[in-house]
């Protein structure tokens, strides 16, 4: 049945804890998505993105069947501009400008920038009409910044650690503003859908991320890649079609929930799950404990967290709205 919010959501409105439960558990599956390439050496990680986003596009050609004789009616072309533009930003260049940024300079330094991405929707967000003020939000902006330097710190500084490149750093910039333009773009257009329920969206988005993986299938297979075993091959397709439906279908269902139910100054924060779980999901990998740098930013990002949802509780939203209406009557 299609969700269609007639009024626009306001600071008061929106349902803090199941928003977050819907963000934790987004940020569980994403997490996952980091150990892809630890199943699947031989192959390159445009090829992995590709295979993902292949088996994304399928499964949500499948199941939108049956749903598209009434969709269609709601589906415009600004709706399909839309998606191919957030498609293209959260999914095909966020995840090519990820890897590239791990190849070159390593899971650290990408981290380390990676993690000021809730820095950035949340200075975005702090200028939506009723969010909260920056002065509200400083302190889990602070421990945000803290947590994000805390994850880097380990590696960046242990013996042996290799230089990074300058192009690793330019990768991981373009992946931190190709992810900020999605989170923005995104959270307020579902907000704007009429007709078309989250779900619907999540299966238009795979056919949009759909149809651009098949566009980079020669680049990926086709010119000058070297030759994979028949098992190679099973495991880089059980591989793409797990992270498919776990990251991209099961993953993105949740945060678009989230992205409806939290303000767009909350909905920053929430990525930082998929940091805290990439993290868990590495140790466990790696079996061993976290270094003190590590344990570090587990506290400081639980804090950002944390302080963000104590900004955002009723009364505090309800006082910073009534005094911004007093202001604006003065």
């Amino acid at each position: 049945m299609a969700i269609d919010h007639s009024a626009p959501h306001t600071a008061t409105t929106h349902t803090i804890p199941l928003g977050f439960l819907c963000g934790a558990g987004a940020g569980a599956l994403w997490g996952l998505v980091f150990l892809a390439p630890e199943f699947v050496h031989d192959f390159t990680a445009l090829q992995l993105a590709v295979g993902r986003y292949l088996v994304y596009g399928a499964l949500a050609s499948i199941l939108i069947v049956p749903r598209w004789p009434d969709l269609k009616r709601h589906i415009h072309q600004r709706d399909w501009l839309a998606l191919f533009w957030l498609s293209l930003f959260g999914n095909t260049l966020f995840f090519i400008f990820l890897s590239q940024a791990i190849l070159l300079g390593g899971v650290a330094l990408t981290a380390l920038i990676i993690g000021f991405l809730p820095v950035a929707v949340t200075l975005i967000g702090s200028r939506e009409k009723e969010a909260l003020s920056l002065k509200a939000l400083a302190p889990s902006l602070f421990f945000c910044l803290a947590g994000a330097i805390s994850i880097g710190w380990q590696a960046l500084t242990a013996p042996g650690s290799a230089q990074q490149s300058p192009l690793a750093v330019f990768y991981a910039l373009a992946a931190l503003a190709s992810w900020t333009i999605y989170t923005v773009g995104n959270s307020r257009r579902i907000k704007q859908l009429r007709g078309v329920s989250l779900h619907d969206w999540n299966l238009l988005m795979g056919l949009a991320t759909g149809a651009q993986a098949m566009a980079l299938v020669p680049f990926a297979f086709m010119w000058g890649q070297p030759g994979h075993t028949t098992p190679q091959w099973e495991t880089f397709v059980a591989v793409s079609a797990a992270v498919a439906i776990i990251a991209s279908f099961s993953g993105n269902a949740l945060w678009y929930q989230m992205s409806r139910l939290l303000p767009l100054t909350m909905t920053g924060q929430m990525i930082l799950f998929e940091t805290l779980f990439a993290l868990i999901y590495g140790f466990l990998w790696d079996w061993r404990l976290p270094h003190s740098s590590e344990l570090a930013a587990f506290f400081f990002l639980v804090l950002s967290v944390l302080t963000c949802l104590s900004a955002h509780r009723p009364k505090n939203v309800h006082r910073h709205a009534t005094s911004s209406q007093q202001s604006a009557e003065i």
